[in-house]
């Protein structure tokens, strides 16, 4: 894994040496991303200079570094990821009589741009990547991020001159970064935990699409232009979907999914699974074992505390599997020692607290391997999260009720705070945990005008983001677009696109790609080879869910190798006790970061709103630990950006 910067300086006026020192600057301010080796090319004539860090998994030799010139010396690449297909392309291009230098990836992507053209490549490519290619000869650059967003790449204007690279933190490193707080992107922030694609946290900033290629021509002309369409294959896929028996699904995606997580498993390094004891890591890590010829290298987390601690199920898969576990039991102050660091990592506000593990697995991982499998995406893909199914029943419970009595019904149980719900609870002889936060989140639910808005409602921190932010509107999103119910007629496949095209990459991915670059780890998804949604986006719900439980075709395959007894249990979240250290530890922390006053004079957040917010959280009448990461994170994020 690499990063990638660089810039076009539109007024051509800055000598050789100069592009160079700036493009140095920019990459080196990712060396966490690639401490290998690191490089800079430069077009004075066109005022071009981009650079790169490398962080050597394949190829580890000099035949391997970047920036890279094609045979025919009319491409330079810098280029961040792993494609799977390397060995394919070189044998499609050995009647061109090319001479490789290596066996890297990067060459035979580089190579292919040049015979082929890069429309013809991209179709070509099963990976993760993010990458600028150099045309000498028509002057032109292009920014190429993956079909799902797994590797980032942000991009903008600022006066004469043109920036991009994989963290903003590259971007800042130019004396050209203009950076404005963007109001609008602050209040989406509150509601989602995250900043959404395509914009960034500043007005100028712009993160580049998943499955998009951005053209910048010799004038600063950009064309923006998308090469895998996942609406398009969703929709495609509803109007034509797989009829076949659930066997005969089975028996096509089984190898399919050995495939992804085999091609996954090359490297030049070290090699491992984070294996949290889950359906899509314990699938991940089964199918790696099937595959290797001795223990596979797995990793996982845990905590002391009651109900975070997902350590012992993980052992439990891995000593059914027999591979080489390893284990770690995080103690709060180590936990809390990450948090001071996060804005440094994730260089714009980013409020998901799972962030915290998945630096701290990988940060474990790291001391032993190089790279990590990962099982991210099963959710998205087979329809695992228990939000869909609670959407689409709340939905059809709901919708025949009049809008005013189910309106009056919300502010009835607003009524009561969820602590004397707790109190109620606890009358009944089956107790349900959280049972306060539950009803008062179907109060939420209850007044919604359609589905689509219960599943946006689901994936909300805040529903009224503009009660707590300050001058911004919401930014608008494919999830507004009234289509898409025509589209996707069916409402779970509905939220899995909608999850995969925003959630996914702006939330799941971004927090591994971050937590696991920090500490130099590369981490790849093989659940996420397009191949595997495309086939997924076929399948029918039903097949899909079954008897109100999701991801039933990674299940079937799954106790192929892992008795049931050891996976199936409540799903459990990648989460910490966040809640309970904002009333400890983090206490001062957070008191300090919201104080009112400090609030009033930044301007980005209304400070009563807030701090009505953090006192119904310290007297315990509301658990507010997610409406109040966001504004944390952002505060601390701020006070980072300040202070660099």
């Amino acid at each position: 894994m690499c990063g990638i910067a660089g810039f076009l300086d539109l007024k051509h006026g800055l000598p050789a040496d100069r592009l160079e020192s700036l493009a140095r600057a920019m990459a080196d301010s990712m060396l966490h991303r690639g401490p290998d080796a690191g490089g800079v090319y430069v077009h004075p004539e066109a005022g071009l200079a981009i650079g790169h860090r490398r962080l050597s998994i394949v190829d580890l030799s000099p035949a391997g570094a970047q920036p890279m010139t094609s045979a025919d010396g009319r491409f330079v690449i810098v280029y961040n990821g792993e494609i799977y297909t390397g060995d394919e392309l070189r044998r499609d291009l050995a009647p061109r009589g090319i001479s490789f230098r290596g066996h890297s990836d990067t060459e035979a992507i580089l190579e292919g741009c040049a015979a082929w053209g890069l429309d013809a490549v991209l179709p070509r490519l099963i990976g993760m990547f993010a990458f600028a290619l150099w045309d000498k000869q028509t002057r032109t650059l292009s920014l190429v991020r993956d079909r799902l967003g797994i590797k980032p790449v942000y991009w903008g204007r600022c006066g004469d001159t043109i920036l991009f690279g994989s963290e903003l933190k590259s971007l800042r490193a130019h004396p050209a970064f203009k950076g404005t707080i963007d109001p609008n992107a602050v209040t989406s922030f509150l509601r989602f935990s995250y900043v959404p694609a395509p914009h960034s946290i500043y007005r100028e900033i712009h993160k580049l699409p998943a499955g998009h290629v951005l053209t910048i021509d010799a004038g600063g002309n950009t064309t923006l232009k998308s090469f895998w369409n996942l609406a398009e294959i969703t929709a495609a896929g509803q109007a034509n979907p797989d009829r076949r028996s659930r066997d005969d699904i089975l028996a096509e995606l089984e190898p399919l999914l050995q495939d992804a997580v085999g091609r996954r498993m090359i490297a030049d390094v070290p090699l491992g699974a984070f294996l949290s004891g889950g359906i899509d890591s314990s699938l991940v890590v089964a199918l790696m074992q099937a595959q290797s010829n001795r223990p596979v290298r797995t990793f996982t987390i845990g905590f002391h505390q009651e109900g975070y601690n997902e350590a012992v199920h993980a052992k439990k898969v891995a000593a059914h599997l027999g591979t080489e576990h390893t284990e770690l039991y995080v103690d709060p102050a180590h936990a809390q020692a990450v948090i001071p660091r996060l804005p440094e990592w994730y260089d714009e506000p980013f409020a998901d607290s799972s962030q915290i593990p998945t630096f701290l697995v990988s940060e474990m991982t790291r001391k032993h391997v190089t790279v990590a499998l990962s099982g991210d995406g099963g959710d998205e893909i087979f329809a695992g999260y228990t939000r869909y199914l609670w959407a689409q029943s709340a939905w059809r419970w709901t919708a025949p009720m009049p809008q005013l009595l189910r309106q009056g019904l919300a502010n009835t149980i607003r009524l009561l705070p969820p602590h004397w719900w707790e109190a109620l609870g606890r009358l009944s002889p089956k107790r349900i945990p959280q049972l306060g936060e539950r009803i008062h989140k179907v109060a939420e639910v209850l007044p919604q005008a359609s589905l689509d808005h219960v599943y946006r409602s689901l994936v909300s921190q805040w529903q009224d983001p503009r009660s707590g932010a300050l001058g911004g509107q919401e930014l608008g999103s494919i999830a507004d677009d009234p289509a898409l119910s025509r589209l996707v007629p069916d409402p779970i496949q509905r939220m899995q696109m909608l999850d995969m095209l925003t959630y996914l990459p702006d939330d799941i991915l971004t927090k591994v790609d971050r937590a696991s670059m920090a500490v130099s780890l590369e981490a790849r998804v093989p659940l996420l080879d397009h191949r595997v949604v495309e086939f997924a986006a076929r399948i029918p719900t039903a097949v899909k869910m079954t008897g109100g439980q999701g991801k039933w075709l990674m299940r079937q395959i799954l106790y192929k190798h892992v008795p049931r007894e050891l996976i199936e249990r409540p799903k459990q979240g990648f989460g910490i006790p966040i809640g309970t250290w904002l009333r400890g530890p983090l206490r001062a922390w957070g008191e300090d970061l919201l104080d009112p006053s400090r609030l009033g004079q930044e301007g980005y957040f209304q400070p009563e709103a807030i701090r009505r917010m953090w006192d119904e959280h310290q007297s315990g009448r509301r658990n507010r630990q997610y409406q109040l990461w966001g504004p944390l994170m952002f505060q601390a994020w701020l006070r980072h950006t300040q202070a660099s």
